[in-house]
């Protein structure tokens, strides 16, 4: 399905907006619990590993993105407020293993809304910083965004396909 991916420095900001052909409380489920997010959250050949995942307003999920070669790269997001269903925001930020957050961070709000079986997910992301930005984008975070989209995709198929076998 479709996806737009819009970075505008100006506004320090990257827009994403996809489209799954999911139901909504399945996608939903993805974003929100861990055993799901460990499944998609990571671009291939990386895989991603929560630690700590307490998803309610003031609290967090810290988690690790694995290479192949077993180097972790940790992050922390603090969920600052959450409309079941409908939207979550989050503050986005590296860290180390203990932790300790790598600022400035960034502002993630989501929105899901879903219309005849279709479910679309929009992303704001707004930089505290137009460098964080800039070196998001040469680190190649929407490569690495539309991996992890299709890896979605995918995970929402097979859990569908599941979900109708029972």
């Amino acid at each position: 399905m479709e996806m737009d991916f819009i970075v505008d420095k100006q506004t320090k900001m990257v827009n994403i907006t996809k489209e799954f052909a999911f139901e909504l409380s399945l996608v939903w489920d993805a974003y929100t619990k861990p055993e799901l997010l460990d499944q998609w959250w990571a671009p291939k050949p990386f895989t991603s590993r929560t630690k700590v995942m307490d998803f309610r307003v003031g609290g967090r999920r810290f988690y690790a993105m694995v290479s192949p070669d077993g180097q972790e790269r940790w992050a922390l997001q603090k969920y600052i407020s959450i409309s079941p269903k409908t939207n979550f925001k989050l503050f986005n930020a590296f860290a180390d293993e203990d932790e300790n957050p790598e600022l400035p961070g960034s502002d993630w709000d989501l929105t899901f809304s879903e219309q005849e079986g279709t479910t679309k997910v929009s992303i704001s992301i707004y930089n505290e910083s137009l460098e964080r930005l800039e070196k998001m984008v040469e680190m190649g975070f929407k490569e690495g965004t539309m991996s992890q989209l299709d890896n979605l995709e995918d995970l929402l198929a097979k859990l569908s396909a599941e979900k109708e076998s029972k």
